[in-house]
């Protein structure tokens, strides 16, 4: 099978995927509330939805469903796993176009969130997504099991938080003036944090949901792993070598602000040569769980991060 036939093949999976959790977000964000809400602001809620729908590939949801499907599981369950994680994703980055932050003013093709909005309303609106994406998670309508809920928040919170992405977030921003290059191993700690660590936790979250054994549940987390460091490298050479109407958002930025980025550090090729291992490298952790066939949507996942062109 070709490089062409395999991404045919993928592509129908990841957008039957994106569908669903569009779907299932345009619910979650609707204008009714839930049991123990007092009102649902109609700005805020507008925002909440813009930083949402209507955008992006919806990989991390995709892995979501895709790895929990290998144990069988599947429903409202991964979907709505998937919308919980897809809220923390989407709530970063409203958070990251702030001028505190990145200062963007272009995601997905259009205004970002603070642009759109204001700022206040851009802050409130992550605020609202990342607190909504543990109600999601906590519910019963997720599992039936709490100990399976409970196992879910406390699998995103770690990926979320102070020793994953928000701390290289920090981690980011500090490198920007820290007055030296960053070594590769800071780059890769980094990385694994900001970007890594929701990817990682997409695939062990549908280990979570499928009551995998303890082997499975490993291997899959070192393919998420590999998978999440493919993804930030394959981001960096897009940034670096690809065009601001491709990619939707800004192009050259990193290298305008001084990010610490493997392109950077080692030049183009030899990056491109760290995505195409780290690929082979998911793929491989992929044939160790055993599952076979079953895994095959999952590899062309692996294969997609390095051929994306946004």
């Amino acid at each position: 099978m070709n490089v062409a036939d395999r991404v045919d093949d993928f592509i129908p999976r990841l957008e039957s995927a994106a569908g669903a959790t569009e779907t299932a977000l345009d619910a979650l964000l609707a204008p009714a509330g839930l049991e123990g809400e007092i009102s649902r602001p109609a700005r805020l809620l507008e925002a909440m939805r813009y930083a949402t729908l209507g955008g992006g590939k919806r990989l991390r949801p995709f892995l979501v469903i895709e790895a929990a499907r290998l144990f069988g599981v599947t429903g409202d369950g991964p979907l709505r796993t998937a919308c919980a994680l897809e809220m923390i994703h989407c709530y970063s980055l409203v958070h990251d176009d702030l001028p505190a932050m990145d200062d963007d003013d272009l995601r997905r093709g259009r205004p970002t969130a603070h642009k759109a909005f204001d700022e206040a309303t851009a802050i409130l609106a992550g605020d609202g997504l990342l607190t909504y994406a543990f109600d999601v998670l906590a519910d019963p309508a997720t599992h039936a099991d709490p100990a399976v809920r409970a196992a879910l928040v406390l699998a995103l919170a770690r990926a979320a938080g102070l020793g994953g992405m928000v701390g290289g977030q920090a981690l980011d921003l500090a490198a920007e003036t820290a007055g030296r290059p960053l070594t590769q191993d800071e780059i890769l700690t980094l990385q694994a944090m900001k970007t890594g660590a929701l990817l990682r936790f997409a695939v062990d979250a549908g280990a979570i949901l499928g009551k995998a054994d303890a082997a499975k549940a490993r291997a899959l987390s070192r393919y998420g792993s590999a998978l999440g460091a493919a993804f930030q490298v394959a981001d960096d050479i897009l940034d670096a070598a690809g065009d601001t109407a491709a990619l939707g958002k800004r192009a050259g930025k990193d290298a305008e602000r001084g990010k610490a980025t493997l392109v950077g550090l080692l030049g183009l090729d030899a990056a491109r040569a760290r995505r195409d291992s780290l690929v082979e490298e998911a793929i491989a952790a992929l044939d160790e769980t055993g599952l076979g066939a079953a895994t095959g949507t999952l590899k062309e996942a692996a294969r997609f991060v390095a051929w994306r062109n946004n």
